[in-house]
Formats: C-alpha cells, sequence, structure tokens
C-alpha cells in the first residue's frame, strides 16, 4: 500500500493528482518518523542532546502535520497546506543543521531525510500554484 497510491485513488481527485504534493507527504510521513526516532536515540547518547532531541521533535511534529493535512483531499485549503510545507522546510532546514554536527549514524540518517523532506516540500510549493 502507497500513501501516493491512497492519494491518486481518491474521487476527487482524477486527474488533477498532483505527483509532487503527494511526494511531499510521503517524505513528511518518513521524514516525522526517522526525526522520532533521532530524538530518542539521542536521548541514550552519553552527552547532552537536548538541543538536537528539541529540533528533532519539532521537525517531526511539523511532517506529521504536512503529512496529515496535505494526504485529504476533500475540498482545498491550498493557502493551509502552502504554509505547512513551508513550516516544514523551515523545521527541516534547522534539524537537518543539528543533526549535521554530530557524528553518529541516527543523526546522519535523520539529516539525510530532513534534505530529501526540503527538497520535496520546495518541489511541492512550486506546483500549488496549479493543482492541489
Amino acid at each position: 500500500m502507497s500513501i501516493k497510491e491512497m492519494i491518486k485513488d481518491h474521487p476527487q481527485v482524477g486527474s488533477d493528482y498532483n505527483e509532487a504534493l503527494a511526494e511531499a507527504v510521503k517524505h513528511a510521513m518518513y521524514c516525522a518518523a526517522i526525526c522520532n526516532s533521532c530524538a530518542d536515540a539521542c536521548s541514550a547518547e552519553p552527552m547532552d542532546m537536548s538541543e538536537c532531541i528539541r529540533k528533532c521533535l519539532d521537525c517531526s511534529d511539523i511532517c506529521q502535520a504536512v503529512s496529515r493535512v496535505a494526504a485529504r483531499r476533500t475540498a482545498s485549503n491550498v493557502p493551509v497546506i502552502r504554509a505547512l510545507l513551508q513550516a516544514c522546510i523551515t523545521a527541516c532546514e534547522i534539524c537537518h543543521a543539528e543533526c549535521s554536527q554530530h557524528d553518529n549514524d541516527h543523526c546522519r540518517r535523520c539529516a539525510r531525510m530532513c534534505q530529501e523532506c526540503m527538497d520535496d516540500c520546495r518541489k511541492a510549493l512550486g506546483t500549488l500554484a496549479e493543482a492541489a
């Protein structure tokens, strides 16, 4: 099962399917889970990782909001989707910058996921004038 297929199969989507937005939803879901897991892993590190934990959890929450709101296809709420995508880009930039400073596998993985999510959200923003 794929969230992209679920969005595409929605009765109100039809030919208005937005591949870039669906990809952003998918990666926002993954980013939410990975940032959450990274925050948990940071809490097990011997040094103080409180700043990284906070940034990961904030990013996770914002990514989760994007994945939930942007996956809804009944009617339309483009201004809110646009604002959430922008907030997600900002949160991912901040989390990416923080995790990139740490020399552990979970932070490196989190930074890579944040980069993918940022890229996809930027692409989706560019398509919202055309479709949602």
